[in-house]
């Protein structure tokens, strides 16, 4: 019998990732979750306790499937930024990143039918360039930081500022595809798929 495959998250860039490597979710069923940090959270705890948070959400409406659930948060130092809602969280973030490394944490977790229960965090460091207050204001006038975590995607104009990566760039998009392809094979029993 065939599991249905679930996607805990509206995120279209999460989707076509696991479109790309050839194992869409049946379901995508975003998960509501109170995202906010606890007081001293360290990010990579944030990120996959999020992750672990939606996927049991998710278990509760699709008690008999296969859940995908993830978060991104993206930190400099110990300070976690926003996913940005406004301009000026937007420029806040770029003008914090700008010249500088942060760190984007990807929180990942899979759980079947039975409970059972995968997680994993990924972990990539960024290097930005500096920018102009001119090149911030041009990025805010495209509209792409909108509810982006640190106020930038990397996969459109603002990979035009990324000076270095370390890691997994899929998981800066939103998801670490390696990662979720290594747990989608310990779960391939639920999968049912070639």
């Amino acid at each position: 019998m065939t599991v249905p495959f679930v996607l805990a998250s509206a995120s279209p860039r999460r989707l076509a990732l696991l479109q790309q490597i050839g194992r869409p979710p049946e379901v995508v069923a975003p998960a509501n979750v109170d995202e906010h940090a606890r007081p001293g959270e360290p990010p990579a705890r944030l990120a996959l306790r999020l992750a672990l948070a939606k996927a049991i959400a998710a278990a509760a409406e699709h008690p008999a499937a296969l859940i995908l659930a993830a978060d991104t948060v993206v930190a400099c130092g110990r300070r976690i930024l926003p996913k940005a809602e406004t301009e000026r969280e937007a420029r806040d973030c770029l003008a914090l990143l700008s010249g500088r490394r942060h760190r984007v944490y990807g929180g990942i977790a899979l759980r079947a039918p039975d409970g059972k229960l995968w997680q994993r965090n990924v972990q990539t460091a960024v290097k930005f360039a500096r920018l102009s207050d001119a090149e911030i204001a041009a990025y805010i006038a495209t509209g792409e930081w909108q509810g982006k975590a640190g106020g930038y995607a990397i996969q459109g104009r603002a990979g035009a500022y990324i000076a270095a990566v370390n890691g997994s760039y899929t998981n800066i998009v939103g998801l670490c595809i390696h990662t979720v392809w290594k747990l989608l094979l310990d779960g391939n029993a639920y999968v049912g798929r070639a």
